[in-house]
């Protein structure tokens, strides 16, 4: 039968992301199968209210509302998000549970013992977006640039603290990076999402944020928290005037942020949600001047694109 093209709309995802770049149109295919499977788990491993758990909120409305389907998103949050990750390796492999998974997906078996393979315990289904990141402070911090906060931190060493999702987040792996190349000693406090993280800073609980930017635009833009640098490649088309941490002194340094949708393994290749999300492509060239990532996104290619930032940090 015909397969119908489920689209993350354009301004939705600009509007709850906020600079993350959403890659793929979405297509479930109409089969015998899917007449039987009318509920889909979708496995967030972090906190609610993050930028993650709102596109997996719109992800689910939008395969339920077209595909007549109900998807329930099942937020399991901790441990790096190893608890989500596992949670989803242990069900069921038909394909309808699914892992929206980051980067600590292929990081966190390489900082700690874990229950799955990120190579083979699960099928790559389809990347959505990348997303920019940064490190933010309060508004009344003294702290008003990265050469601030560091000529701080050798000044008072371990003093200064950086709340982000951890551990083994990228967050948390820049962060190292940061500390290693400056050649100062700060403290990492792990939270179980970028939601939790944004609140420890707003009640000023730590010094700053590492996150993503979706995640604060709204606290920056009623001037409630002050970026000081960005932590891409290249300067955030909505914070033009923020300049980069490579641009700060670090060349080469950047965090890369992707988040994809992930099956279980089996061996038809999953139900009604695994088969329709496979057949995402590429939703075509992206605002910035990248070529746009092709769907599915392989085990290998995203750990050569994830931990080409962990595998320098933590040796």
């Amino acid at each position: 039968m015909g397969k119908e093209p489920v689209q993350l709309s354009r301004r939705g995802c600009l509007y709850l992301c906020a600079g993350a770049a959403p890659l793929p149109f979405l297509a479930l295919a109409h089969s015998a199968q899917s007449q039987t499977a009318r509920t889909i788990k979708l496995v967030v491993p972090s906190a609610p209210g993050g930028v993650t758990d709102a596109l997996a909120r719109l992800l689910g409305e939008q395969i339920g509302r077209t595909q007549g389907v109900t998807v329930v998103i099942d937020n399991r949050p901790g441990a790096g998000e190893v608890i989500g990750t596992e949670t989803a390796a242990r069900a069921a492999p038909d394909g309808n549970t699914l892992l929206f998974a980051a980067n600590p997906f292929v990081i966190n078996p390489h900082l700690r013992k874990v229950s799955y393979d990120p190579l083979r315990s699960f099928e790559p289904v389809c990347q959505l977006a990348n997303a920019p990141t940064l490190i933010v402070v309060t508004a009344g911090s003294p702290y008003h640039s990265l050469a601030d906060l560091l000529e701080a931190a050798r000044a008072k060493p371990g003093s200064l603290t950086m709340a982000s999702i951890g551990p083994g987040s990228p967050f948390h792996l820049g962060f190292e990076k940061l500390k290693r190349m400056a050649k100062v000693d700060m403290t990492f406090v792990p939270y179980p999402g970028n939601g939790p993280s944004v609140n420890a800073l707003l009640g000023e609980h730590v010094t700053m944020m590492f996150g993503t930017y979706a995640n604060v635009a709204e606290h920056l833009k009623s001037g409630k928290l002050r970026a000081i640098a960005a932590t891409t490649p290249r300067r955030i088309d909505e914070l033009p005037d923020l300049p980069t941490v490579a641009e700060s002194g670090f060349p080469d340094y950047a965090v890369p942020v992707v988040r994809i949708i992930r099956g279980g393994k089996d061996a038809e290749g999953g139900g009604i949600a695994a088969r329709g999300l496979a057949d995402c492509g590429a939703a075509g060239a992206r605002d910035r001047a990248e070529a746009p990532h092709p769907g599915p996104l392989s085990g290998q290619a995203l750990w050569r694109r994830t931990c080409g930032l962990s595998s320098r940090s933590i040796r």
